[in-house]
């Protein structure tokens, strides 16, 4: 439940799944982009996880693909969360870039570009059985998911 210590390839793909597209949104920020103050409660709870997450996702093996069994499922629904993330990037970038585009919903899921890689990195700790991804996501979660529920409230 802890985790074995090494590096996680698998942790590093989810890891540039994430950076890649934050990086093209610094130059891609929304048109009506405020830049709001955030809440620093928040934002401590999504620097810590920030951290956490990173770390835990390098340097534990356990999210590396072991054979196929049932608990693999947890992996793959965890994937596919990283690749709807993905898509909400694609279609932001492809189009408006307003704030509005930026924080909506995807078929039902609310702020999809904070909330589907929380989910993921939960359910990849699940899937490596390593407490403190777990732990990391619950963090980042309260404050990323925090930060954007209060953007997308003040843009409405």
């Amino acid at each position: 439940m802890l985790g074995h210590l090494g590096f996680s390839y698998v942790g590093l793909i989810y890891l540039l799944m994430l950076f890649i597209p934050n990086i093209i949104w610094s130059k891609n920020k929304p048109i009506d982009y405020s830049g709001a103050s955030e809440n620093k409660i928040l934002l401590l709870f999504e620097r810590v996880g920030q951290v956490c997450c990173t770390c835990s996702a390098l340097i534990f093996i356990d999210f590396n693909i072991a054979s196929f069994s049932a608990w693999s499922l947890w992996l793959a629904a965890s994937f596919l969360l990283m690749i709807l993330y993905e898509v909400c990037w694609i279609r932001y970038f492809t189009d408006e870039h307003t704030e509005e585009n930026f924080y909506r919903s995807f078929y039902g899921i609310p702020v999809p570009l904070a909330s589907l890689p929380v989910a993921a990195f939960l359910l990849l700790g699940i899937y490596g059985k390593v407490i403190w991804m777990i732990a990391s996501a619950v963090i980042i979660g309260i404050g990323h998911i925090g930060i954007h529920i209060q953007h997308l409230k003040a843009i409405k």
